[in-house]
């Protein structure tokens, strides 16, 4: 154990926060970091925007669920899987690239570069007291979301992070069992010890919920999922991410 991994173990999602904006070497910090993940082959595809205007964010606030924390935090950075600069490089070496930033390979790239990018960051937040949430729901409507951010051709936004100094702290919820999770030299997926495993997380989900809401809710993370899974959600994206020049063969 160390400070790295307390910080790691101590996570837990903050939708509330104090009217206090971050610093300049605050954001250039944790830009920084995220600079520093691991890219795939030197790729490097992917971009952060950070949002500053009180109008942007009060639209992103709304097109994301509404959610008032993406209007009201420290700093709002949004991080997208970006080929718009290799595109650049195509016409700075007079090379046809479009075959290999098409493919669904490059699209998968992008998306883990800005992913990895985007933990680094929020751990640079975390490691400096302040409080982090990652959003979803920018991906509602990025069509407008695109508009809003001045995206162009070959760059999708994925999720924004919202960062700032925590009002409340919210408690932390247990993930599923490590059984569940990690599995040594192949999957593991014996049905019935799965079933058994989910049911065990069951019931901690349910206690949980019931002791934070002082009885109020003990649903289950099945149930939950069951639900949330059962509602179509973005149902363009695959138009969306072909329309933006990525995913196309």
């Amino acid at each position: 154990m160390n400070n790295i991994i307390e910080k790691i173990l101590d996570h837990r999602s903050i939708r509330s926060f104090e009217d206090k904006l971050l610093s300049e070497e605050q954001i250039q910090t944790i830009v920084e970091c995220a600079q520093a993940a691991s890219t795939s082959s030197y790729i490097q595809a992917y971009s952060i925007i950070g949002v500053t205007d009180p109008e942007k964010k009060a639209k992103l606030a709304e097109l994301a669920g509404p959610q008032s924390y993406v209007e009201n935090n420290g700093h709002l950075f949004v991080f997208c899987a970006d080929l718009y600069r290799h595109d650049r490089i195509a016409e700075m070496e007079d090379t046809d690239l479009s075959d290999s930033i098409e493919s669904t390979e490059k699209f998968m790239v992008a998306c883990i570069d800005a992913a990895l990018a985007a933990q680094n960051a929020a751990l640079a937040a975390e490691s400096m007291d302040l409080g982090i949430c990652y959003i979803g729901g920018i991906r509602n409507n990025l069509p407008e979301v695109s508009e809003i951010l001045n995206i162009p051709h070959r760059v999708i936004p994925l999720f924004a992070l919202v960062v700032g100094y925590p009002k409340n702290r919210s408690d932390k919820k247990p993930r599923l069992p490590q059984s569940n999770i990690y599995h040594e030299n192949g999957y593991q997926a014996d049905k019935q010890e799965f079933i058994g495993q989910l049911k065990e997380y069951n019931e901690t989900i349910s206690s949980y919920y019931e002791s934070r809401t002082k009885g109020k809710r003990k649903d289950t993370w099945t149930q939950q999922m069951a639900g949330m899974l059962g509602k179509k959600s973005r149902m363009y994206m695959k138009d969306y991410v072909e329309k933006q020049g990525f995913k196309k063969h």
